[in-house]
């Protein structure tokens, strides 16, 4: 597709409407799993299913795809600074 500029758009919209579909479905999966009784597990599930939700939007919607390999190593130190922040926290609740 040619933008007004003359440039073409990075992503098709048929590769788009993929990755919403994708989105729709992990969040029918989450909604549905809220309804299971798994204990603790619910949370961590929740959360794992939101992680692939945002590295999914990351790397389609925002175009993180196509970017250098600096800004991909920072944005996955973020998500790594994420997660031991979520580990230390079930850690320090399984622990008190």
């Amino acid at each position: 597709m040619i933008m007004k500029n003359g440039e073409t758009h990075i992503s098709s919209f048929a590769s788009l409407g993929i990755v919403l579909t994708v989105l729709l479905a992990l969040t029918t999966i989450s909604v549905l799993v809220t309804g299971w009784h798994l204990g603790p597990f619910s949370v961590a599930i929740a959360l794992i299913i939101a992680s692939i939700k945002v590295r999914t939007v990351l790397t389609y919607f925002m175009h993180v795809k196509f970017e250098n390999l600096f800004l991909k190593l920072m944005i996955t130190g973020v998500f790594v600074l994420y997660a031991l922040v979520i580990i230390i926290t079930f850690i320090d609740y399984y622990l008190r």
